[in-house]
């Protein structure tokens, strides 16, 4: 059997992706789908809006045939060491083909990798963020402008392919429908993006997620309430309120003052929206400012943090795959970890556990403990 990786949060699954999915398994011949999933915190800084056994079942269920966690080391953090964590475990995993969603995916990746800036000190600017500096070195370097969400991630890909040896073959995929970031669910249209549908959801316009959603998505958007960065606001304040400066700093990639920053802007602000209005500078972006958010709250440091992917998580399977997870788990270089106990929170999942654990302290529901895959038999 061959397996296809495609890697998303499904934050919520809609039919952008469903769209992506049979796409990939139509173009590559694919038998087994295997989707590589941001686990309860997302690469935004972000958390999930459903937990991940929840947006696990809906993606089994609209066609997805096997499900695997994207370690919380690689998941919140920036795009190119996701990607790298994402390749990686695409390839322990033995696929032959990764997919994604790219704005253009006729895009010359390997001119965009052979341009790439070494060690440059004119990046050492605080007037703005990193990546539109990398970005502009790369458009005057090749000509290619390099600025769409998915245009970004499907580099971070293919450099992060390239330089594991190119164990996958890529499959970038045409994004149809919505721009990323649109607000808005447009009438008369199937796709709209997940930031549309979240807006929608939180606003209890369900009827218009309901067009551009598969059913077993609505059936959890119905069922289930959404999390937010509200919900998790008074925890963060307490934390950045109490706790001393020098012990911030100690946060991973909390660099450049920017602790005192954060602990002004907590005192003062009474939401976190109000909050990050009062840390955003031109430097600092709100990605950013939401993924050191996320590292306070789980206590990263940058020994958590710089790790490579440890561990096969597995979320879910249908019989497909089963089939293939029974096919290769003999030639995996990492451990397949199908259920979780107090040894296996030390050894191999730690800062999943923590993430796991926030979630829980808002909805009640264990993440980690008394958890095994989902099985759907189709």
């Amino acid at each position: 059997m061959q397996a296809v990786g495609i890697v998303s949060d499904y934050n919520p699954f809609h039919n952008g992706h469903l769209y992506l999915l049979n796409q990939a398994k139509q173009v590559t011949g694919a038998d087994v789908s295997i989707a590589i999933m941001s686990g309860n915190w997302l690469q935004r800084g972000e958390p999930a809006a459903f937990d991940k056994w929840q947006r696990t079942r809906a993606a089994l269920l609209s066609g997805v045939d096997l499900v695997v966690e994207l370690p919380v080391v690689a998941a919140i953090q920036p795009s190119h060491i996701f990607s790298a964590g994402a390749v990686n475990l695409a390839a322990t995993l033995g696929c032959q083909w990764l997919a994604f969603g790219a704005e253009t995916p006729d895009m010359d990746y390997q001119r965009l990798i052979s341009n790439q800036p070494q060690k440059d000190p004119s990046f050492k600017q605080f007037n703005r963020p990193y990546a539109s500096i990398f970005q502009d070195y790369l458009f005057k370097k090749t000509g290619i402008r390099l600025n769409q969400p998915n245009d970004i991630l499907a580099f971070g890909y293919a450099n992060a392919n390239d330089e594991a040896g190119s164990p996958l073959k890529l499959v970038p995929i045409k994004r149809v429908g919505s721009p990323h970031d649109d607000p808005e669910i447009k009438a008369d249209s199937a796709f709209a993006s997940a930031s549309a549908i979240r807006r929608a959801i939180a606003n209890h316009s369900l009827q218009t997620v309901q067009e551009v959603v598969p059913k077993p998505s609505m059936a959890m958007i119905k069922q289930q309430p959404m999390l937010t960065w509200d919900d998790f606001w008074p925890w963060l304040r307490f934390e950045l309120v109490e706790n001393p400066v020098n012990q911030l700093h100690s946060i991973y990639q909390m660099s450049e003052g920017i602790e005192f920053r954060l602990k002004r802007a907590a005192i003062k602000a009474e939401s976190f929206t109000e909050f990050l209005h009062l840390v955003k500078t031109k430097r600092y972006t709100y990605t950013r400012i939401q993924r050191l958010c996320t590292y306070v709250l789980l206590h990263a440091s940058s020994h958590d943090m710089l790790q490579s992917v440890g561990d096969v998580r597995v979320l879910g399977f249908d019989a497909k795959g089963r089939a293939y997870l029974s096919q290769v788990k003999h030639d995996l270089t990492l451990p397949l970890i199908t259920k979780v106990n107090d040894q296996t929170v030390t050894d191999d999942i730690q800062m999943d556990f923590r993430s796991g654990m926030l979630i829980q302290m808002i909805t009640g529901v264990s993440q980690d403990f008394y958890r095994h895959p989902i099985i759907i038999e189709k």
